[in-house]
């Protein structure tokens, strides 16, 4: 039996807008769809949805995603006994028009509460000497957990290690209300890609640009003068040579990570960090800690695991929802960890 066409337009929807893998939307579906009944409504709904929606006019994936997007629906609706969509004929040539970017792009991810999350973000997995220019698997796992579980941010402050282009800590200040949200990475370019990001969804970092941890050393809470909920802020935090007096000041009740866990000496600063930030809660409600790991080489993972036991930081798999409103498809290869 072909689903209903609103659920199959909007699913259509929530994988084209964040530039998901083609081959992961639900072109059998559609096929049955249109087999059952093979009129123009159902594709005319998917392309407004689709490319003609406000989200891709402003923000749009790459030019050769939505070009290979259409080329299939017209392949679609041309195996049909359907009346000429001229719609999609115009969208395709309006797209050939386009001088193609080839570094950058949007990516835009609808949350359960009805808001989005749009990011400027890298063509590439790797460019500009980072892997830090694009949203990985593990960061939509991490989302989707906390939006399952709002409480553990509601009126805290929140730190991201490695925030990376910003997903899972936006999505996190806009749907579970956190106090204060500190995002933090070191890369230089990243540091900028993560500013335009928060503005890009609304957020104004807090006065000036990138709060340098490596000059706050004294102790004192971070504190913004503007009045937006959450106040975020952005820090330059470099994971080798950060002390525990300096990571004192962010005074952070939770910390998050998601997709850090991928080099042997990375986890040994990773560590390093969690270690300072554990002994500087130690006459305070002890922090948690959750750490999202894609697991491509299980070596790797367990020596991170390794790591956290020789410094006595224990550390406890969250099991997985079985719903994935952000992740599209089951990732049985990533795991959430959480730390105390």
């Amino acid at each position: 039996m072909a689903e209903p066409r609103p659920e199959l337009a909007l699913r259509f929807q929530s994988r084209f807008l964040a530039a998901r893998p083609l081959h992961s939307l639900p072109w059998p579906e559609l096929e049955q769809s249109l087999r059952d009944a093979p009129d123009s409504p159902l594709l005319a709904d998917i392309l407004h949805k689709t490319i003609l929606h406000p989200l891709c006019v402003k923000y749009p994936p790459p030019a050769r995603y939505r070009r290979y997007f259409l080329t299939q629906l017209i392949e679609k609706h041309e195996s049909t006994a359907a009346e000429r969509l001229d719609e999609l004929y115009d969208a395709l040539a309006d797209i050939l028009k386009e001088e193609e970017e080839f570094t950058r792009c949007y990516k835009s991810y609808f949350l359960p509460t009805g808001d989005s999350v749009t990011l400027s973000e890298s063509t590439a997995p790797i460019s500009e000497g980072t892997a830090g220019l694009v949203t990985w698997e593990a960061a939509l796992h991490l989302a989707q957990w906390a939006l399952q579980n709002p409480g553990v941010f509601r009126d805290r402050t929140i730190l991201e290690l490695g925030s990376g282009v910003g997903f899972s800590g936006i999505a996190i200040s806009k749907a579970c209300q956190p106090k204060t949200f500190i995002f933090s990475d070191y890369h230089p370019r990243v540091l900028g890609k993560l500013g335009e990001n928060l503005r890009l969804n609304g957020f104004i970092p807090e006065p000036g640009a990138t709060w340098s941890i490596q000059t706050e050393s004294q102790g004192q809470e971070v504190e913004g003068e503007n009045c937006q909920n959450p106040k975020v802020f952005i820090a330059e935090l470099d994971w080798d040579s950060v002390t525990e007096s300096q990571l004192l000041g962010l005074q952070p009740d939770v910390v998050i990570a998601a997709d850090v866990v991928y080099d042997p000496e990375i986890n040994v600063a990773l560590v390093g960090v969690l270690q300072k930030l554990f002994t500087s809660r130690a006459e305070r409600k002890p922090l948690e800690v959750f750490i999202a790991c894609t697991i491509r080489n299980p070596d790797t993972y367990q020596q991170f695991q390794a790591e956290l036991d020789k410094v006595g930081i224990r550390w406890q798999i969250i099991p997985a929802h079985s719903t994935c409103d952000l992740l599209y498809d089951v990732q049985p290869n990533i795991s959430i960890l959480q730390l105390f």
